[in-house]
């Protein structure tokens, strides 16, 4: 394994963290949408805190899919194929996410404008659980040929372990939302916010355990990487404490920043087990290993001079971004009162 290999694995982990960061939120809000918000005037709010971010941070998924396509073409090809419906189904609640908040905005008529919330909120949702499933199934070991390809039968995506990891991921980004709407709101949002994390936390670590229990049971990763992973795992429930004493401590920022980090350690976990593999197979029997992936050395050296070249600019204009943007929005209450 070269350098470049082992940087440009580490860099479609970096993007992948910044994906669930952001879009995290972005999926917990959207949920919240109809689960949370209890009339019109609120959904307005909530959809308001994400509205000018929520493209943008998608941005980070298309991204480390090209990477992907470019640095590990072996990879994404195995990944993208043998998942195949998993990710149309993403794709499609991604879309119908996506034109929810536009054609929303525009309906004249009640009945459409909530069947445009639902979509926001279904498709956020299933977004995050079919995430949560894919890279969860992804790391038990799938039935894998000497081509790479993935030969999977219906257990092989859904099975207890994929469904803990869906549901895991998608209330870590719902409770990610939540502390996004007590850092970008205030009043009854704000407050109610606080008050659903409370006890959405205990609930997130029954689920920690849980899915640890599994990861020990159907993963290979304590058996090859035991300080690691155990180190990593610590860290997640570390950073899960931290955010619910945020929480009860209205601590905004630190019960924020917390939960994404503890998003960002489910992805270190998963990319520190799959090392130094991209794709495990069932026993390990056929595993595509980083060295035997990626693109050639010229095109990985290519590839490097252009991130280091674009990633300034990009992060640059992220960082403006959420600072043009970074005032509380009064909750619906509190502009009637004012």
């Amino acid at each position: 394994m070269t350098n470049l290999q082992l940087l440009w694995f580490l860099l479609i982990g970096v993007l992948f963290s910044g994906f669930f960061f952001l879009e995290g939120f972005d999926f917990g809000v959207g949920m919240a949408i109809r689960f949370f918000a209890k009339d019109r005037a609120e959904r307005d709010v909530i959809i308001k805190t994400i509205g000018p971010h929520w493209d943008g941070n998608e941005v980070w998924l298309i991204t480390a899919g090209g990477a992907m396509f470019a640095s590990f073409p072996m990879w994404y090809a195995s990944l993208f194929s043998g998942y195949y419906i998993v990710l149309f189904l993403i794709l499609v609640a991604l879309i119908f996410r996506g034109v929810s908040f536009e054609f929303r905005a525009n309906m004249k008529t009640v009945q459409w404008r909530n069947f445009w919330e639902w979509a926001a909120t279904i498709g956020s949702f299933c977004a995050a659980f079919l995430f949560g499933m894919m890279f969860t199934s992804m790391i038990q070991g799938v039935p894998l040929n000497a081509n790479g390809d993935i030969s999977g039968t219906l257990t092989t995506y859904v099975n207890w372990f994929s469904l803990v990891g869906g549901v895991a991921v998608t209330l870590m980004c719902f409770i990610h939302g939540m502390n996004f709407l007590q850092l970008k709101t205030t009043g009854e949002i704000r407050d109610r916010a606080q008050s659903w994390n409370k006890v959405l936390y205990p609930l997130l670590i029954v689920g920690e355990v849980l899915f640890v229990v599994l990861l020990f049971v159907t993963t290979d990763f304590f058996e090859r990487k035991a300080a690691s992973t155990w180190t990593i795992l610590i860290v997640l429930v570390i950073l899960t404490l931290i955010a619910w004493w945020g929480v009860y401590g209205k601590h905004n920022w630190m019960a924020f920043a917390a939960s994404g980090l503890s998003l960002v350690s489910v992805v270190v976990l998963i990319f520190n087990g799959l090392f130094p593999r991209v794709m495990i197979g069932v026993n390990n029997v056929n595993s595509i290993l980083i060295k035997n992936a990626s693109s050639t050395p010229y095109t990985l050296h290519l590839m490097t001079i252009l991130t280091l070249t674009i990633l300034p600019i990009v992060l640059i204009y992220f960082i403006w971004s959420y600072w043009v943007f970074y005032k509380r929005l009064k909750s619906p209450s509190q502009k009637a009162e004012s």
